[in-house]
């Protein structure tokens, strides 16, 4: 079953709040409570909600942040992978297409810390290059 405007809407409260009670939800979208339940059981159900976190406040992160753009020996992408979920600054990992394999995602408490990680991903075995971003500011974020 595909989602509706009223699935989409109850998404959108959810990812702003998670935490926000159903009543209030039911409220909000002029449903009944147990219709409200009914739809996050079936989005459950189907994936499309797949978890509830939280977001870890300014204090608590870290302050710098890095991509790292890699290009890998394909038969080395998955020693470097198992590498990867070692570090546990490593946050993030995707896939590219076009000159780099790789975008990591990366996040240190210091410069130390941060070269340290980038040393350590550029002399992995596999890695023929690597190019390192340092993340300024932040202009836009929708995952917030």
């Amino acid at each position: 079953m595909q989602p509706d405007d009223t699935d989409r809407a109850l998404i959108a409260l959810l990812t702003e709040n998670a935490r926000l009670p159903v009543t209030d939800i039911a409220r909000r979208l002029g449903l009944a409570r147990t219709t409200v339940q009914a739809r996050i059981d079936r989005l459950e159900a189907q994936g499309l909600i797949a978890g509830y976190t939280i977001r870890p406040g300014r204090a608590l992160s870290p302050p710098l942040r890095a991509t790292a753009l890699v290009s890998v020996e394909s038969r080395s992408l998955p020693t470097l992978l198992q590498r990867l979920r070692d570090i546990p600054q490593v946050e993030q990992v995707h896939t590219l297409s076009g000159r780099f394999d790789l975008m990591i995602r990366i996040a240190a408490n210091d410069t130390e810390t941060l070269d340290r990680i980038l040393d350590r991903i550029g002399d992995a075995p596999g890695v023929r290059s690597s190019e390192s971003l340092i993340h300024l500011s932040t202009r836009i974020d929708r995952t917030t």
